[in-house]
């Protein structure tokens, strides 16, 4: 099997001893690599300024600008160049600060020269190990569908509004709201528009789990914690380092596990089940919820300290029915350019007050695209309990009287079609003017679906 050739590295040594620096160029040109000589960190910096170079060696002891501080110029700069430093046998403890603030490697002087080389060749293969990283980072980030508000009222400005303030700090936030207003949505929104966009986004809905399990799922356990725990298993806490941790249904988390959700806040670590070791973990709480914290510090469910810490970077969510012409826009936008809705069931979307909020709306939309006959939606398409929630005033309520009259009259004419066509549907849908499985949502939506009744 041949192993393929390694290509040439762009090298930059910066060495303000003539004659080391010139032997090492020539020994690494005639190695085949692409050497650049700098006498001085100003020479580095300007080379570096005009040419990418995959890889620098640079002394650490050099007069005037040092090659530590070279080094803090170039990450400063975000110059993305491995860094092998070079150092004496009585500065190694500088020589392994330099590896903190970012270089790649050191040399202890004096050594051989196809050391260098095998640590040049090194550290250039972590540089492309890195760009790698780099452009798949970049292609999942585009792939990714970014997260689209939909509405233009003035709830929906100051939430965008908000977003584009707290998302680029790394504070927590608090989203509140009712059941199906987006809390995700906005929670997914924050992430794209964070410095962590690129990192993991994981979720955990508190409503969702048994108490029991609360704990270990977000805090992870070891093995033999509990009965079950065969194996040692990290919390999503542990799993999202680095990135964003979205805590859903927040005023569902046991009272018992909030004080350690505070010391994560606090410093970033936490214990697993079952475990006295402490870890340190980098994440950034989002957390939502559709209950009213305030009064639930009042009632003793809910920490006061954790509600505090969490309400400084704080995102409410209006319900739809305070969104005006919002509806319209997100009814369009679901159902999309090639779907039309008569104007009586936009009417009849308009009369809801929409209690399950956007969800309930998708839901509705959804179905009624399915039920549907062609590409329009009408009330027949509908729910027929939409308007079951209505609370409000007399003119609304006018109509539904006035619906259910021509109801009436309707569910007469789908009788007598029937009785005199025999009972058969379909010659009866026929006569009707409609699909057959429009007629058969109306019986049902009539009762008239019993064999005694349609005969």
């Amino acid at each position: 099997m041949t192993v393929p050739e390694e290509p040439p590295i762009a090298l930059l040594l910066v060495e303000d001893e003539d004659d080391f620096r010139e032997t090492t160029a020539r020994w690494m040109s005639r190695k085949g690599h692409q050497v650049s000589e700098a006498a001085n960190a100003q020479q580095a910096l300007a080379l570096l300024d005009r040419q990418h170079f995959e890889v620098a060696v640079v002394d650490m002891n050099m007069p005037g600008i040092s090659g530590v501080e070279l080094l803090q110029r170039m990450k400063s700069d975000d110059i993305e160049t491995e860094v092998i430093i070079l150092t004496g046998q009585g500065t190694i403890e500088s020589a392994v600060q330099a590896m903190k603030i970012g270089a790649s490697d050191y040399l202890t002087k004096p050594f051989p020269l196809g050391d260098l080389e095998q640590r040049c060749r090194l550290a250039w293969r972590r540089g492309q190990l890195t760009k790698e990283n780099r452009q798949l980072k970049a292609v999942i980030r585009r792939q990714q569908p970014r997260t689209r508000m939909i509405g233009q009222s003035p709830a929906m400005c100051e939430v965008e509004r908000l977003i584009e303030r707290v998302a680029p700090t790394d504070k927590a936030v608090l989203i509140q709201g009712e059941s199906g207003t987006g809390k995700e949505l906005v929670a997914r929104a924050v992430q794209q528009n964070s410095q962590r966009a690129d990192r993991p986004f994981v979720t955990i809905n508190c409503a969702a789990l048994p108490e029991s399990l609360v704990e270990s799922e977000l805090f992870g356990h070891q093995k033999g914690a509990f009965t079950g725990a065969t194996s040692d298993k990290p919390g999503l806490f542990e799993v999202a380092d680095g990135g964003t941790l979205f805590i859903d249904e927040l005023g569902e988390l046991p009272l018992a596990l909030q004080p350690k959700l505070l010391r994560v806040l606090e410093d970033g670590s936490l214990r697993r089940v079952g475990s006295h070791k402490e870890r340190k973990i980098d994440v950034r709480i989002v957390a939502a919820t559709n209950r009213d914290l305030a009064e639930d510090v009042k009632a003793g469910l809910f920490r006061e300290d954790l509600f505090y810490r969490l309400n400084v970077l704080s995102i409410k969510l209006a319900p739809l029915r305070e969104r005006g012409d919002d509806l319209d826009l997100l009814i369009d936008h679901r159902l999309g350019a090639d779907w039309k809705l008569e104007a009586d069931a936009r009417a009849l979307l308009h009369r809801c007050r929409w209690p399950g909020n956007v969800r309930q709306l998708i839901n509705v939309i959804d179905r009624a695209t399915i039920l549907a006959d062609g590409q329009t939606v009408t009330v027949d398409d509908l729910p027929g309990d939409l308007l079951d929630d209505d609370s409000s005033a007399t003119p609304q309520i006018m109509v539904a009287q006035d619906t259910s009259r021509l109801d009436d009259i309707e569910k007469a004419h789908i009788v007598e079609v029937l009785e005199r066509e025999k009972g058969n549907k379909a010659r009866a849908a026929r006569a009707l003017g409609i699909h057959r499985r429009k007629l058969y949502r109306l019986l049902e939506r009539y009762e008239l679906h019993k064999p005694e009744t349609a005969s």
